[in-house]
């Protein structure tokens, strides 16, 4: 099967899967042909889909995927301006967590629509890791500080500057401030070699969060965690990720203990305009 295909009967000729091609591929030769790739188009395919997904008669197909297999965008359930703004405005991270664990299906779900967060090229790299359990969770907040401890006695810059010696303190008290007692460790990660690696997996977090809100959970970024993964060998031994892989990020995953009732203030944006 070739890589692209057109139903001649469905197709208009309009130059839309043309104009909407991310890597120029795709070309109408002229108002009789219907679209085809340019030569040696095979090797410079992301196979991203833009063309199966933008033709509004469904003419085209990749080898990969045709029209048929693609959900179809049901413009009613997709929120309003408004809605949108306020869903964005009044998340908040969430650092106190019901002892209930979430359900794994639930939590199947919110990866499968980190899924379709955008990658570098297309690459679709990012790997997930589910630390499963608040005594799993727990173990790991413990190695963290262990890791700071080593930060505070070798009088590291990032340890004062993140007063780590308040977050060992409270953890010896019986306070984590590490991972919060969360149920769940949500742990994005892929390949170091690659560039776009960890862009890729800090937006599938992002999309990974926001459905969670969209869903009733709780969520929180796991910097504490995030910055001993990548620095602590004996938290690389623990997470035992496949090799030349890099942890990029990291999300506590809950049901909130508490609920916020208001939107908090935030500074002005700054912004900077250059108009020519």
């Amino acid at each position: 099967m070739a890589l692209l295909t057109v139903d001649p009967e469905k197709c208009a000729r309009d130059g839309i899967c043309v104009a909407e091609c991310p890597a120029r591929i795709v070309e109408l030769a002229d108002k009789e042909s219907f679209p085809s790739l340019i030569e040696g188009g095979e090797e410079y395919c992301i196979n991203c889909g833009h063309c199966v997904a933008v033709c509004p008669r469904g003419a085209l197909s990749l080898e990969t995927m045709a029209p048929e297999e693609c959900l179809p965008v049901q413009r009613g359930l997709l929120p309003s301006a408004e809605q949108v703004d306020h869903f964005l405005k009044s998340r908040r991270s969430i650092r106190a967590y019901k002892k209930q664990p979430v359900d794994e299906e639930l939590l199947r779900t919110l990866i499968d629509v980190a899924r379709y967060a955008p990658t570098g090229h297309n690459s679709q790299t990012v790997h997930w890791l589910v630390i499963d359990g608040v005594e799993q969770v727990k173990a790991l907040a413990a190695l963290v500080i262990d890791w700071m401890r080593t930060a505070i006695d070798a009088n590291e810059e990032i340890a004062q500057w993140l007063h780590f010696d308040r977050v060992v303190a409270a953890w010896e008290r019986g306070t984590d401030r590490i991972l919060r007692g969360a149920p769940h460790l949500v742990i994005a990660h892929g390949p170091e070699d690659f560039p776009p690696t960890q862009t890729s997996c800090t937006i599938a977090l992002t999309y990974l969060e926001l459905s969670a809100y969209a869903h009733g959970l709780g969520t929180c970024w796991a910097g504490y965690f995030h910055r001993a993964a990548v620095v602590y060998e004996p938290m690389q031994k623990a997470l035992a990720l496949p090799k030349g892989h890099i942890t990029c990020g990291a999300m506590m995953i809950g049901n909130p203990k508490f609920k916020f009732h208001r939107i908090p203030l935030r500074n002005d944006a700054r912004i900077t305009w250059r108009r020519g």
